[in-house]
C-alpha cells in the first residue's frame, strides 16, 4: 500500500508537490472543485499528480505526485480506484 501519509520519508523518495488551481469543474462541491477537470479526449496529456476515471472519464488531480498502488475516490461516480500503470500510462482501476 503506496499512503504518503504513512510513509516514513527516509525510506521512499519524495513526491512532487502540485499547486492545485481551478478548473471550472461544477459537478461537486465548491471545496472539492479543484480535485477534478473534465477529460477533453484522446489528445489530452495527463499530468504526474493526474489518473484518468475509467467509469466517469474525469481526470482526478491530487497536490501530490501519484504512484502505482495509491489509491482514489472519484467523487462525481463515487468510485474507489487504484493507481496502476499499463503502456507507461497512469490510470484508474475500479475496486468498487
Amino acid at each position: 500500500m503506496n499512503d504518503p501519509l504513512l510513509e516514513s520519508e527516509s525510506t521512499s523518495t519524495k513526491r512532487q508537490k502540485f499547486e492545485l488551481g481551478e478548473t471550472g469543474f461544477n459537478e461537486v462541491p465548491k471545496k472539492y472543485r479543484k480535485f477534478f477537470r473534465k477529460w477533453k479526449g484522446k489528445s489530452d496529456v495527463l499530468s504526474p499528480n493526474e489518473v484518468l476515471c475509467p467509469v466517469c472519464l474525469v481526470v482526478i488531480r491530487s497536490s501530490r505526485e501519484l504512484r502505482v498502488g495509491d489509491r482514489v475516490y472519484c467523487m462525481p461516480c463515487m468510485s474507489r480506484l487504484t493507481v496502476v500503470e499499463e503502456g507507461g500510462l497512469l490510470l484508474a482501476k475500479v475496486v468498487y
